[in-house]
């Protein structure tokens, strides 16, 4: 049993961002042994590149996906959440509560539910673990950024209500919790907004080491998905998300 923790512009081609992250990430893929994949998107100019196109297990990424199912159900039925999902979603996402997760698994339906929302969000690549365990859903960078545009800058389907109070969550995240995407941050704009993902494989021992949010820099908002698999530790793991992160916003900060 593995142990669980935790419609927007086509992402540039070869020739603009995701070539430019391919080039600035080679050094960093060259001295890892680690998989990674990561995409970004810099929302003032709309610019979106990404980097790897392979499949990860969320871990806890897939909790932003679990709530923003809750949301659209909760949308569909003409209603609030009630006080329970509210406290349930509050700990899911703040300090990455399973027992919180699983309980609101079952809420929107469990694999089924999860892909029938995200299909109405976009996502295109994720599906869920065929015997239902929520964090080994399957996903790619490239659709985690698709939630995060969801999430932060699409008008529907999430009701303007129901995005806010995610962004909220987010950005309440716990501090042991807050690294990941967050180190592309400069400490300019409202604050960083995230959601990471950790948890070891139990047929190798390795890694799975995921970080999703919105980060500022030089004043500029970015969204931002990395995904990381085959790390030997959470400390390697967290290293290479983390300087993934850096580089990515850097180079779409530059453009």
């Amino acid at each position: 049993m593995e142990r669980v923790d935790d419609g927007g512009p086509a992402l540039s081609g070869p020739g603009g961002l995701s070539g430019a992250l391919a080039d600035a990430l080679a050094p960093v893929a060259a001295g890892s042994g680690a998989d990674f994949s990561v995409a970004v998107l810099e929302t003032g100019s709309g610019a979106s590149g990404v980097h790897g196109d392979g499949s990860y297990a969320t871990a806890s990424v897939v909790k932003v996906g679990i709530l923003a199912a809750l949301l659209l159900g909760a949308q569909d039925e003409g209603r609030r959440l009630t006080a329970e999902e509210r406290s349930q979603a509050t700990v899911m996402i703040e300090n990455s509560d399973n027992d919180a997760a699983t309980a609101l698994w079952h809420t929107i339906g469990g694999t089924n539910g999860l892909e029938a929302a995200l299909a109405r969000l976009g996502l295109t690549d994720t599906r869920g673990d065929e015997r239902g365990r929520w964090g080994l859903t399957r996903t790619t960078a490239a659709d985690q950024l698709t939630l995060l545009r969801a999430v932060f800058l699409d008008a529907a389907p999430l009701s303007v209500r129901s995005r806010a109070y995610l962004r909220t969550l987010m950005g309440r995240v716990t501090a042991r919790q807050s690294w990941g995407v967050s180190a592309a941050a400069d400490g300019t704009g409202s604050g960083t907004r995230l959601k990471n993902g950790w948890m070891p494989r139990d047929a190798t021992g390795l890694w799975v080491v995921n970080s999703i949010g919105a980060v500022t820099t030089g004043g500029r908002t970015h969204l931002l998905a990395v995904l990381s698999e085959g790390n030997t530790d959470l400390r390697a793991g967290v290293t290479l998300v983390e300087e993934v992160a850096r580089t990515a916003v850097a180079v779409a900060h530059a453009r």
